[in-house]
């Protein structure tokens, strides 16, 4: 029995520290080691394609095979399935059958942007510029006059395909929108902030220079396409057929001069895809196969042949199952997600927006959440007791670092993840994520030691018996 007030405060009150408090030697010098290849991860994979390519390359030279249909299988064995070249899963199966389930962590890997338009090419004032549609849940605002890449496809009218890499390296050039100079922006400034940059004008400058030796006009216009054809061999009507993104120029890098933080493009959601494929990459032989998945477009509804609504997922775990002689629907029953995604970090700059005590804190670990949705819960999975038990239990059984988080104020607004899309298939699921600061900016702040949480708390859940 306790006697003393220190002990019933410490027997009875939740009392949430700082991860840092409590880390050992031991975690820190893991978390350090981590950052450094998370960040290389992100500098590999600044579009969904390019993170389907990078998880391919690290996953093959952990002894990984491309899976197909048929593929005889045992416990231990690594496979993983290209879907499309925009999503990606892999497995490393369990010595128990599927009867009893799998272990799985879903995140996604698209990320907000600016999209080239089908026919985005034009000139104006003898300055030439790529009209984009936008991606995702951006702030209009914060795009115009930052530095900008453009990665993506484009498949000529032969049907070839062609990679377009620009910008990401020292020699190359890069892209910018235009904003109004304050001398001149005294309306703009007048206008909600939602209003001041229209979207129609996040239009990408990309030259000025005429093409000498021809005569008409757009000039300027047919200089960009000389280039374009030289290096890659598009022509204009190759547009129609391309995917073509512009995302933030430059390289994750530690904020802080205590180096704690990571400011990067895309750490929504990669910071969670990358705790997932890393925590897979060092489980061997688990009792239960372990599924990671690397979704498209949850920023958009989650939906198309890539999305987490696609029955994509299900054809891969069914044709797992059904070497194994066992049917979907038992095995998804028996199954456990944890629906990766990030969740905001507490701001005290808008602290307006956030209930204090229901909020993410940087540095106290993973996010646990419950629920998210708008509103009253709208458009979300509410995890059961039991689920949130389960993973409390297991988190503190293998020193993760964790915290609960609502997603802000019940009315202040919302957010979505892939985890009512996996529940619907009838799989025990919880979110779970980094809290992220400046979440859907061009850059975004993450701190070290929670992603090194959201890694270790992958690793149990793909090690849960």
């Amino acid at each position: 029995m306790c006697e003393k007030k220190s002990e019933w405060r410490e027997k009875l009150v939740y009392d949430p520290k700082n991860g840092f408090l409590s880390l050992s030697e031991e975690d820190r010098a893991g978390m350090e080691r981590y950052a450094e290849d998370y960040k290389k991860f992100l500098d590999n994979s600044k579009t969904e394609r390019k993170c389907v390519d990078y998880a391919i390359e690290l996953a093959e030279q952990r002894g990984f095979r491309e899976y197909h249909r048929g593929m005889a299988l045992q416990a231990g064995d690594k496979v993983y399935f290209n879907n499309r070249g925009k999503a990606i899963m892999l497995a490393v199966i369990g010595e128990k059958s599927l009867a009893e389930g799998a272990n799985i962590g879903a995140a996604h890997t698209d990320a907000p942007r600016l999209d080239l338009k089908p026919r985005p090419l034009y000139e104006d004032s003898e300055m030439a510029f790529l009209k984009t549609h936008y991606y995702g849940g951006i702030r209009k605002y914060q795009w115009p006059t930052v530095p900008l890449e453009l990665h993506g496809v484009v498949v000529l009218r032969d049907g070839s395909v062609v990679n377009v890499d620009v910008g990401d390296k020292p020699e190359d050039p890069q892209f910018i929108i235009c904003d109004l100079l304050p001398h001149l922006g005294r309306a703009q400034s007048q206008k909600p902030l939602g209003e001041a940059i229209a979207a129609e004008n996040l239009n990408l400058l990309v030259g000025s220079e005429p093409l000498a030796d021809e005569e008409g006009k757009d000039l300027v216009k047919l200089q960009v396409l000389k280039w374009l054809y030289e290096k890659y061999g598009i022509t204009e009507e190759d547009f129609i057929s391309a995917e073509i993104s512009a995302v933030p120029a430059g390289h994750a890098r530690d904020i802080g001069f205590d180096r704690s933080l990571i400011a990067a493009y895309g750490h929504d959601d990669r910071v969670c895809s990358y705790a997932e494929l890393a925590a897979l990459f060092d489980v061997e032989k688990p009792e239960k196969t372990a599924v990671c998945i690397f979704a498209d477009k949850e920023e958009i509804g989650s939906d198309g042949v890539s999305g987490m609504k696609s029955a994509a997922f299900d054809t891969f775990m069914e044709d797992l199952c059904e070497g194994q002689g066992v049917s979907l629907r038992a095995c998804y029953e028996k199954s456990f997600c944890l629906s990766a995604d990030v969740t905001a970090a507490y701001d005290p700059a808008f602290a307006d927006v956030f209930e204090k005590r229901n909020s993410a804190f940087i540095n106290y670990g993973i996010g646990l959440c419950k629920y998210t949705g708008s509103g009253g819960k709208g458009g979300a999975s509410d995890a059961s007791a039991e689920v949130v038990g389960l993973v409390r239990k297991l988190f503190n059984e293998n020193g993760v670092v964790w915290q609960m988080a609502e997603l802000g104020k019940i009315d202040a607004g919302g957010g979505g993840t892939v985890a009512k899309f996996m529940a619907e298939r009838n799989i025990d699921t919880l979110d779970a994520g980094v809290p992220v600061l400046s979440m859907h900016a061009p850059y975004e702040t993450v701190s070290k030691l929670d992603c090194y949480m959201t890694y270790k708390g992958m690793k149990a859940i793909f090690e849960k018996r």
